[in-house]
This record gives structure tokens, sequence and C-alpha cells, in this order.
């Protein structure tokens, strides 16, 4: 069972809704969100470019920039290697337009999920030296790349790092840790400890845009001349699911606005392919069919055609590459619910279930969807979770984690295990000998300090806040806390003791309920529920009965009884306006 509970965090919101014009309750949604002070409210508010961080303060920005610089000055062969997912893709194609426009010699290598695994490697290094190139540049990867950067400076090769990732370290037996530093010329990456620049998330796309717009000002251009790159740093942003908060959220909310009207065929393809044009795009679209198209390539064929469909040079060519990207989604979806199932067909009928944390093996499932499965197993039992499958290699795999496990820190705890691993406190990636599949298993699990609260899904509402108090502006105004994603959840409303006085089954999947709900105080609003309908209708059943469930469906008087989270919105249908509520939990 969730454990719901009221955010009350505490400040003078009367006198934040008279300074910027707001209502209370919106007053209160900024302070729930941890904004605090003047400065920062504002920035929140009504943040824009002028509000993001000049990307010199970057350490090793400059030094890179000067590398760069007298590369291009003499014509050296530059390689800039990415990554197979949104961020990589972003990233490359981002430095690779920069470099070009700045009349650089440079190609790209986009490494293959299954034949070369994640980020640089010495068949990557290989095959560039062998091309005659001089210089690598990473983005989205190099950070963890110790041995193949060494590699790279023993051929003679000059090396950029650009990245985002955690820095690198060993933990000793005493909790020291010893920070790991590659051979590199030059890193840029805003998590390095004695990085200046004030706000260290960004992703791998925006660290690659930061160094497009040094360069581009080094040499005597304006730096808004790289803002047309910025709307691909905002969608690997959201893409690779970055907290948007500070920096991070100007940039999408500047970039979503830019890849409404983008100018770049491919994305305009994608967008077209999806149903998507002229509506407004919010980060749900990048992040849930935008965004998925973009990672299928790297996932089931090769992260290229993404770049591919971003390069396109006419019309035809980004409708042909952004069918393509839809059509391999589509295929992984199917994929995709074929191994959730097996995954928790796993789980229920071995002692798996009894594991604070689970590494589950599928042999057969393809690698590239690892992350996926893992994600979707770590919202049914709210546990960390590690898929892992064959691959050429020996065992490979992702895993997802909750909020009271870093899974970062915790691989590093059993480093000696993995033949490869890196990532983030939320996500990883490892590769591993199947020998060590069980001590895996084991180690994580005897090692870990997780206790049962922690697995309790706890549901954060912002305000309790009767049907009767939502009105149009107050829906107009929740716009100004766009865009929604991790780090700046939707706004989350509760009521209780709402009686349902009729529903009926909507959509031709029959997965959309559609409620009238009503309050003590006689006020009676539309709610919508677009969540597994069955299981409600079930939930319901059980509660209050067959004949009660019955008479809700057919529009009569029932003693059914909720009580919801919601998210208010306004329907309009044949002209006309009215107020409805999302469901977003119940019970």
């Amino acid at each position: 069972m969730e454990k719901w509970f009221i955010t009350m965090k505490k400040a003078d919101f009367q006198e934040i809704s008279d300074k910027f014009h707001i209502t209370p309750v919106t007053a209160r949604l900024i302070r729930n969100r941890d904004v605090v002070g003047d400065e920062a409210i504002q920035e929140y508010l009504r943040g824009d470019l002028n509000d993001l961080h000049d990307p010199f303060l970057m350490k090793g920005m400059r030094e890179a920039v000067s590398i760069i610089q007298q590369k291009i000055a003499e014509q050296k062969a530059i390689r800039i290697i990415g990554d197979y997912d949104i961020d990589g893709v972003c990233s490359t194609y981002i430095l690779l337009t920069a470099f070009q426009k700045l009349g650089a010699c440079v190609d790209t290598d986009i490494p293959d999920r299954l034949k070369d695994g994640y980020g640089i490697n010495e068949q990557l290094i290989q095959r560039a030296y062998e091309s005659g190139i001089d210089t690598i540049v990473t983005c989205d990867n190099g950070i963890a790349a110790i041995d193949q950067i060494a590699y790279a400076k023993s051929l003679g090769m000059t090396v950029v790092v650009t990245d985002h990732h955690d820095i690198p370290y060993i933990e000793h037996d005493d909790g020291s840790r010893e920070i790991l530093t590659s051979q590199a010329d030059v890193i840029i990456n805003p998590k390095q400890q004695d990085c200046a620049y004030p706000f260290e998330n960004l992703c791998g796309a925006a660290v690659a845009y930061k160094l497009s717009q040094a360069l581009y000002e080094s040499a005597g251009f304006r730096r808004e001349d790289a803002y047309p790159l910025l709307e691909f740093a905002a969608f690997a942003t959201v893409g690779d699911v970055m907290d948007l908060v500070g920096e991070n959220r100007i940039l999408v909310k500047i970039g979503l606005r830019m890849l409404q009207n983008t100018q770049n065929r491919g994305m305009r393809a994608l967008i077209q392919v999806n149903d998507l044009t002229g509506k407004k795009l919010t980060a749900y679209h990048i992040g849930f069919v935008l965004g998925p198209c973009i990672n299928a390539s790297g996932r089931l064929d090769t992260a290229k055609r993404a770049l591919k469909l971003l390069q396109a040079r006419d019309a035809e060519e980004a409708e042909t590459l952004a069918g393509d990207l839809k059509a391999l989604n589509d295929s992984r979806k199917y994929m995709t619910l074929q191994g959730v199932e097996k995954a928790m067909e796993l789980i229920d009928s071995t002692d798996l279930k009894m594991d604070k944390v689970l590494v589950v093996y599928l042999p057969e499932c393809h690698e590239s969807l690892a992350g996926i499965i893992a994600g979707r197993i770590r919202e049914k039992y709210h546990r960390p979770v590690f898929v892992l499958t064959d691959s050429e290699e020996g065992v490979k795999g992702s895993g997802r984690s909750i909020e009271a496990y870093s899974m970062f820190e915790e691989m590093t705890r059993c480093r000696d295990l993995f033949t490869k691993f890196g990532g983030h406190p939320m996500a990883a990636g490892c590769s591993l000998l199947p020998e060590n599949l069980e001590r895996l298993r084991k180690q994580l699990n005897q090692q870990t300090t997780l206790t049962e609260e922690d697995f309790v899904e706890k549901v954060s509402i912002d305000v309790a806040m009767p049907l009767h108090y939502i009105t149009e502006q107050q829906i107009r105004e929740l716009e100004l806390l766009e865009p929604f994603g991790k780090g700046n959840q939707k706004p989350l409303f509760a009521e209780k003791d709402l009686k349902v006085r009729g529903a009926r089954i909507l959509g031709k999947n029959k997965n959309v309920l559609k409620m009238q709900l009503e309050n003590t105080a006689g006020q009676t609003i539309d709610a919508m529920l677009f969540q597994e309908v069955p299981a409600f209708l079930q939930y319901i059943s059980e509660k209050f009965g067959e004949a009660q469930m019955q008479r809700m469906l057919n529009g009569m008087d029932s003693e059914v009884n909720i009580s919801v989270t919601y998210f208010p919105t306004v329907n309009e249908y044949n002209g006309k306006r009215t107020l409805q509520i999302i469901i977003e939990n119940y019970r």
C-alpha cells in the first residue's frame, strides 16, 4: 500500500504571492520544490537565456577550446565519439554541427551497443588511428575510460573528454575514496571536484552545448549563434532523465518552445510521424514519444541512423528515416512487454521475491532492453533492480534504483565482480563474467542497508485542495511551473470522501474511465482515470461489492466513495470549456 503524505514546508506564502503576483497555492507549490529566496523564485518563474551560466566557468573549457582551435587551424583530423542513446546522439550532433561551422576536418563514430558496448573502447580507438585521426573528442562518455584513453595516448593521439557521468573512484577499506583520473589532454565535466561551474547536473549534450558556445565565442561568433543547438541539449536533458531544476529547467523550458517550431528537418519529421505537429510539446512527449524513437535505433539497430535523421538534407529523407525509427520503437515496445512479463514471472515464482535488491537474469532478452525492463520492474516492486542478459562478452545489463539506494556507490563496493560498470545513483550499466552472477546477487543483498520502509512507495501531496477551490486562473498559473519531470514533479492535489455519481468506460481499448465525483460541499466535477481500468474496477468491487460497482457504471447513485490525488485541467470540447481532474492515485 502506498503511503500518502502532505508536504508541509514552511514559508510566508502570502508574502511570496504578493511579491510575485501568484496565488498562495502556487507559492506553496514552489516552496515544496525547494525553491527558496527571491532570486531563486524569480529564476524559477521567469528564467531565460540570460540566466544560463558562462561556459568558461567550467574546468578545462579554455584548454579544450585552445586545443580544438589549434587542431582546426592545422586541419588535423578530428573524430567525435558519442554514445548510442538520446544523450549521446544529441551530443554528437551538437559538436559535429559546431565543429563543421568552424571549418574543422571532422567526422563521427558511435559505438554499436552489442559489438562495442558503452562508450569509447580499444576497437573505436584503433579504428580511429587506422583512419588517420589525430584528435578524439568524446561526448557523453569517456570519464571512466582510464585504460582506453591510455591506449589512445600511447598511439600519439590527442584526447579531449566531454562528459557528465560521475567521476570514477576506488573506495578503500577505511572508507576513503581515491579518485581515478585518465591521461586525457583535457577533461570537461562539471562534476570534477575543483570545477567552479555553478551547476553540476548537466547532461552530456548540455556539456557539448557549452563547449560549442565557448568555441563560437572564441572564434569571433556571437555566443547566440549557438542557440539553434539548444533544443537538442534540452531534448537530451529530458531523454537522459536529468533533474529539471536550475539550469536544466531553463534549458528545457526554452528548448521546448524551439522544438515547437524546429528548423531541423529530421526532428520536424519525427514530430509529424508521431502525430504531434501543431500540438503543444511537453517534456512528456520527449520522454515517452519522441525520445524512445531516437533510443530505439541504438537499441535494435545502430544509433547512427538517429544521427543521420538529425542530419537529413531534405524532407523526403527525413520522412523515411523518421518512419523507420518509429517502426523500430513499435517493435521495441512489444519486445519490452514480453521481457517484463518474463521478469515478473521469475520474481514471483522463485526466492528472488525475498531479495531487497533484485538481480534478474533473462538470458534471451535483447540486451538493449534491459534498462527499460529494469525500470518497469522497479515501478512494480519499488526495489532496486538489475536486469542482466547474455552478451558476446559474458553477462551484461542495466540497473534502475529507488531514492534510498545509490546504485553507483553500491556497485563500486563490489567493483571486483564487474569487468565494466558505470552510471548514476538512480541508473547504471554493467558487464560481468557469468560465474559472478550469483555472487553479485548475494553481495548486493548482503551489503545493503535498505529497510522495509524504503520499499513503501511514497506519494507526496502538495496541497489538500477541495474540488470547489479549482479555478481556470489557478490551472493557467500552474503552467508557470512547467516543464514537469524528474526533480520538478507535476503538482499533486488531493481530496478525500468523494462520492462517485456515475462512471463510464471510454476509448477503443477500454483503457479510460470517466467519473463524476461529488465532494461533501456538493461540488461535482468530471474525473478521468488513465490507468488500468480493470484493476480499478476490481478494487471497487472488492471494497463495495459487485452490485455497487454496476450501479456506478450504469450512472446510478451508489455507495462508492473514494479519496484521490489529482491534477486539475480544463477540457475543451465543441467550444465548451469545463473543469476536470486527472486522477493519479486512489484509495
